[in-house]
C-alpha cells in the first residue's frame, strides 16, 4: 500500500517550528507527525537550501511540487558531497564553454568514487529545478539583460500642495549572476525608458550581448510571435551600444519569468521596506530606492554560497562589453525645405541652419539630438551643426554658401536694396543695416523679406516711418519692425519708447559702401 500523502500544511509549519528553533520531539507531537517525517522534511529544506520566506509563501501546490519527488530521508557522504558540490556546478555553467560532462569529469576527479555521468547530469538536473522550480533555465554570463515595469506603482507627493503621483518601477536582471537594478522613473515613454535602461547598463559598468524586453510599448512597436517590430528609438540606441534587442516571446512565459520573479521578489524587499515612508521627489525615493537594492544584492541566493552581487563579480562583470566613450543621445527627425538664403529651419527651436547652395528649395530631413543637428537629402548626409537652441539665430558654414561660390540666386542683397528703394530711402537705409547685422549676406534674406512684405499688409508710409523710428534706435531686425507696427510706435512721431532696447555696438558691421 502506497505510503499515505503528507499534508503540505503540516509540512510548511514544520519547516518554520524547527527554522524557530523547536526540537524534532515536539515538532512531531504537536503536528501529529512520525519523526521520521519530520526529519525528512527538514533534510529536504536543508537540502534545497530554500529562504524560510519563500518557503512559507509557497502554496500547497507549489510546495508539493518542491518536495514530492525527493524522497530520500538521509544523505550518504557520497549524495552530501554531491549537492555539496552543485552550488558550484551552477555558477561554473555560466561561463561560456563549460559545460556538464565538463563539470562531471571536474567532480569524478575530486571523488573518484563517486557517479557516473549520467547519474551526475539527472540528480543536477533535479536539483536546479528545486532550488529554483521556476526559474531553472541556464543563462550564459554577458549574454541577456532582462527588463520590465513592475505592475504595482510607486507614489511621490509633493511638498507644497499634497498632491500624489503615481512614478513607474523599473526593473533590469542581468540573467546569469541575477544582479538586480532598479529604480523609479516618471513614465515609461521613450525618453524615460531609454534612460531607465542606459541608467542600468551605467550600474552594471558594461554592456551584455542582448537586452529583452517584455514586449514594452517603448521597445516593441508591433508584437509578434516569430518577428516583432522594434521600436526605431531603442533599436538606434541598441546600435549605440552595440547589443541586440531580443523581445521576449508572446505566449512564451519563460521568456520573462526572469524579471517577473525580480519584481516579484523586490515587491517583498524594496516596497515592503517602503511602504511607510514619504518621498517628496523622484530623486529622493531612487536614493531609498538604492539603500534596499544594495541590501537585496549582497544577499545570498537561495541555495547558493553566492551572493548576486558576489556572482556578478565572478562571472559576469569582466565579460560584459566595454561602454562606449560617449552616452546615447535620443533622435528627433524634423522635414523642411531649404529657403533661398541656403538654410533650413529646425522647427523645434526655430533657429537656422545652413546646407550647401546646391539644396536651395530642396526638401531635406533634420535628425537632431541635444547637441547635434545633422541634415539629410534622400538618404545622403549634407550637413553637420552644433545644436544652438537660440531662435530665430543662425548657424552657418561659409563653405554652403552661394557666394562663397561665385553663385548668383534669385535673391541678391542688391535686390533687397533696390525693393527697399522703391518704397522710401529710410527703408533703402533699414535694408542695408540689416545686411550689414549678419556675417553672410544670406543669413538676412528671410529677415529682408519679411520686413518688406509689411508694405503690403499696412502701407508704404506706415513701413516707411517704422524704418525710420528703427534707423533712430539703432536695432537692424524684423522683429524691430514687427513691434514698431504692432505697438503702433510708427504713428507717435519723435516720441521716445523707454521699453525699446538698444542695440550694442557690433564688430561685424561691412559699412553701407560694400554693396555699392
Amino acid at each position: 500500500m502506497a505510503n499515505k500523502r503528507t499534508d503540505m500544511n503540516k509540512v510548511r509549519k514544520t519547516i518554520l517550528l524547527y527554522h524557530q528553533g523547536r526540537d524534532k520531539s515536539f515538532i512531531s507531537r504537536y503536528l501529529q507527525l512520525s519523526r521520521t517525517t519530520v526529519q525528512k522534511y527538514i533534510n529536504l529544506f536543508k537540502i534545497l537550501g530554500q529562504d524560510i520566506d519563500l518557503i512559507t509563501g509557497k502554496s500547497d501546490a507549489e510546495l508539493d511540487a518542491l518536495f514530492s519527488s525527493h524522497n530520500q530521508t538521509e544523505l550518504s557522504p557520497k549524495l552530501q558531497a554531491l549537492y555539496d558540490f552543485f552550488p558550484y556546478v551552477e555558477k561554473e555553467l555560466k561561463r561560456k564553454g563549460v559545460t556538464k560532462q565538463l563539470m562531471w569529469e571536474e567532480y569524478f576527479a575530486l571523488h573518484p568514487d563517486g557517479l557516473r555521468s549520467s547519474q551526475f547530469k539527472n540528480l543536477y538536473n533535479q536539483w536546479s529545478k528545486k532550488v529554483n522550480p521556476v526559474m531553472h533555465m541556464e543563462h550564459k554570463a554577458g549574454d541577456k539583460l532582462f527588463i520590465d515595469y513592475a505592475g504595482q506603482k510607486l507614489h511621490v507627493i509633493d511638498g507644497e500642495t499634497g498632491e500624489i503621483s503615481e512614478v513607474e518601477f523599473f526593473v533590469a536582471i542581468l540573467g546569469s549572476s541575477q544582479y538586480t537594478y532598479a529604480e523609479a522613473t516618471p513614465s515609461q515613454q521613450k525618453e524615460d525608458f531609454i534612460a531607465s535602461v542606459e541608467n542600468a547598463l551605467l550600474f552594471y559598468g558594461g554592456v551584455p550581448q542582448a537586452i529583452v524586453p517584455d514586449n514594452l510599448k517603448s521597445a516593441v512597436t508591433q508584437s509578434s510571435k516569430y518577428e516583432p517590430t522594434i521600436n526605431e528609438t531603442f533599436a538606434d540606441f541598441a546600435e549605440h551600444y552595440q547589443t541586440a534587442i531580443l523581445p521576449a516571446r508572446a505566449y512564451r512565459p519563460r521568456d520573462k519569468s526572469l524579471v517577473e520573479g525580480a519584481v516579484k521578489i523586490l515587491y517583498q524587499r524594496i516596497y515592503t521596506a517602503l511602504r511607510n515612508r514619504v518621498f517628496h521627489s523622484i530623486e529622493e525615493l531612487n536614493e531609498a530606492i538604492r539603500e534596499e537594492l544594495e541590501l537585496h544584492n549582497n544577499k545570498k541566493l537561495t541555495g547558493r554560497p553566492l551572493s548576486r552581487m558576489q556572482m556578478f563579480n565572478a562571472v559576469e562583470k569582466d565579460v560584459l562589453s566595454p561602454l562606449p566613450e560617449k552616452p546615447y543621445e535620443i533622435k528627433y527627425q524634423s522635414i523642411a525645405t531649404v529657403g533661398q538664403n541656403g538654410h533650413v529651419q529646425l522647427s523645434k527651436d526655430k533657429h537656422y541652419y545652413s546646407v550647401p547652395f546646391q539644396y536651395i528649395r530642396k526638401k531635406v530631413k533634420l535628425l537632431y539630438s541635444v547637441s547635434t543637428v545633422v541634415i539629410y537629402h534622400k538618404y545622403n548626409q549634407i550637413a553637420v551643426h552644433k545644436r544652438e537652441p537660440k531662435p530665430f539665430h543662425y548657424t552657418t558654414n561659409p563653405e554652403h554658401l552661394a557666394s562663397t561660390h561665385q553663385f548668383v540666386t534669385e535673391w541678391t542683397p542688391q535686390r533687397f536694396i533696390n525693393w527697399g528703394a522703391s518704397i522710401d530711402q529710410y527703408v533703402k537705409e533699414f535694408i542695408i543695416r540689416l545686411l550689414e547685422q549678419r556675417v553672410h549676406p544670406e543669413q538676412a534674406y528671410k529677415s529682408c523679406l519679411g520686413v518688406l512684405s509689411f508694405a503690403k499688409k499696412v502701407g508704404d508710409e506706415r513701413l516707411t516711418a517704422a524704418c525710420k523710428r528703427a534707423l533712430d534706435y539703432e536695432i537692424y531686425n524684423y522683429r524691430t519692425i514687427e513691434t514698431i507696427l504692432q505697438k503702433g510706435l510708427d504713428t507717435m512721431g519723435e516720441q521716445e519708447e523707454d521699453e525699446m532696447p538698444r542695440l550694442p555696438f557690433h564688430t561685424n558691421i561691412r559699412g553701407n559702401k560694400y554693396y555699392n
